[in-house]
């Protein structure tokens, strides 16, 4: 079998993406941006928390300092629609360690921001203020379209420049983002390219919940499969079209594509180099899901691209994963290790005119 394509795109050399949105600094009016500015992205999602400080560099960015911890925020908040004491505990601690590295780095721009979870429970707003007083940090509730949006900035670059039609998505942990993104030549900015975008109410946490994810068998499965096709299926009826365009193909961002890209490589630990614009086919794809429902809940746990931590999500990340694929058949799909941060990146970025104060 022929080696995987690698990808052809520097992963920083990404075009300045305008996705307006407001910004979250360190809950204090933002100030003209002097040269040399750092910025920072967080993302408090349903699972993670996830940081990203970085500053300008020739057509992108250079990462500078990073930080991810799976904190389990939505747990159990679909049965009781609250985030409980000890999500909120464990939050609340990694964002104290994302604002030391903030502080430690002179970061002097960021925008901070929160998902599904946050936007679900009802006392989610208790929940940010708690974080403004405990983290001293000023998180944003952003809505659906931003995050679907901000997501596709963040990752459009590695979209084959000769597709006219891409899916892209995003396998969150309370929600799936997925959009329908026109080609290139359509217009400049990703965003100004979507043509269709919806929010599922299906992640990884939500569907692992509902159906278990310790023992998974090929039955148990499929029936995932079918929940998350019937949940899928209005956007795939708007977004019918977009297969039939000329060199169509999936592209996906979230920690189910990108672990299952790295057990296809067989990585004896994840390597963001080796996964980021990574090409697979149909046939590996299918491969390696087959191999993870063989595996049981310890053969996960100890495979290096998944952990103990992800053991039990994994297989209902791959049951959204095949609906999509289902519903949009291609026989390629590009894998991306870059997303929401990467987008607020890039937006912040454009919006403080960095690379023309650079030239």
């Amino acid at each position: 079998m022929a080696r995987p394509q690698r990808h052809d795109v520097d992963p920083q050399r990404t075009g300045a993406i305008p996705v307006s949105a407001s910004f979250k600094t360190f809950g204090q009016p933002a100030a003209p941006r002097p040269p040399g500015a750092t910025y920072a992205a967080l993302d408090l999602g349903t699972n993670n928390c996830r940081l990203l400080i970085a500053r300008p560099a020739q057509h992108g960015f250079r990462v500078v300092d990073a930080f991810s911890r799976i904190v389990r925020l939505g747990e159990g908040l679909a049965a009781s629609s609250r985030l409980a004491d000890a999500a909120m505990d464990r939050a609340v601690e990694a964002l104290k360690i994302c604002r030391g590295k903030m502080a430690n780095r002179g970061v002097t721009r960021a925008r901070l921001v929160t998902t599904e979870a946050c936007r679900a429970a009802t006392n989610g707003l208790d929940f940010i203020r708690r974080v403004a007083a405990e983290a001293e940090l000023a998180l944003e509730v952003i809505d659906q379209r931003t995050e679907a949006a901000l997501a596709v900035s963040g990752c459009a670059a590695l979209a084959d420049p000769a597709a006219e039609s891409v899916i892209v998505f995003d396998i969150g942990g309370g929600s799936t983002e997925i959009v329908w993104l026109g080609g290139r030549s359509e217009a400049r900015d990703p965003a100004a390219r979507i043509r269709e975008w919806a929010s599922l109410p299906i992640g990884v946490v939500t569907v692992a919940e509902r159906y278990g994810g310790i023992e998974v068998s090929r039955e148990l499965f499929e029936r995932m499969v079918e929940d998350c096709t019937q949940a899928l299926a209005p956007f795939a009826k708007k977004a019918a079209g977009a297969k039939d365009a000329r060199s169509f193909h999936l592209l996906g961002t979230s920690g189910t594509v990108t672990t299952v890209a790295g057990i296809h490589l067989d990585l004896p630990r994840y390597d963001r180099r080796e996964v980021d614009g990574l090409w697979m086919h149909q046939r590996d794809i299918l491969t390696v899901i087959d191999r993870l429902i063989e595996m049981d809940y310890a053969a996960r746990a100890a495979n290096a691209c998944i952990g103990r931590e992800r053991a039990d999500l994994v297989l209902a990340g791959c049951a959204i994963f095949e609906a999509i694929r289902r519903a949009f058949p291609s026989e390629r799909v590009r894998i991306a290790d870059r997303g929401l941060r990467e987008g607020i990146l890039l937006r912040m970025m454009h919006e403080d005119r960095a690379w023309w104060r650079r030239k």
